[in-house]
């Protein structure tokens, strides 16, 4: 049994390694910026699914980090069965952190299109110098 156990969570750390490393392509390499926004989004969420099962133990029974009385006993066996709640409570900051840049990202991404007419940084790289100058379209 420990061997299957060992490899499903080799598989999903391998899986989620490999996710990571294709957003980071799509950060990188995607010229269009809603597909750019897409990819950090889908980095930012395997990020913390990483950052959640680094606090997790892999010893059954598991249990929420919830201190149920203060005798010894229920302490000894806290102790030993409880998952780590600081990757949890970090992970609920980073969401929350997370969708307010995704609003903002995506405010300019709206913005820029309204304004130039693309979102593709080709295209807006071509503009840019016109841009710059405070020549008009």
């Amino acid at each position: 049994m420990s061997e299957v156990v060992t490899f499903i969570w080799a598989v999903i750390i391998l899986s989620l390694i490999a996710t990571i490393v294709i957003s980071l392509y799509g950060i990188a390499r995607r010229p269009n910026l809603v597909k750019k926004l897409i990819a950090l989004t889908i980095f930012g969420d395997t990020a913390n699914l990483l950052v959640v099962l680094l606090g997790y133990r892999l010893i059954y029974p598991v249990a929420p980090p919830i201190l149920p009385s203060l005798s010894k006993e229920s302490l000894q066996q806290f102790v030993s069965t409880a998952v780590d709640p600081l990757p949890q409570a970090l992970v609920i900051t980073a969401v929350v952190i997370g969708m307010a840049v995704n609003v903002l990202i995506a405010f300019a991404i709206i913005q820029i299109y309204r304004l130039y007419g693309t979102v593709d940084t080709r295209e807006l790289g071509k503009k840019l110098p016109a841009i710059l100058r405070g020549e008009s379209q």
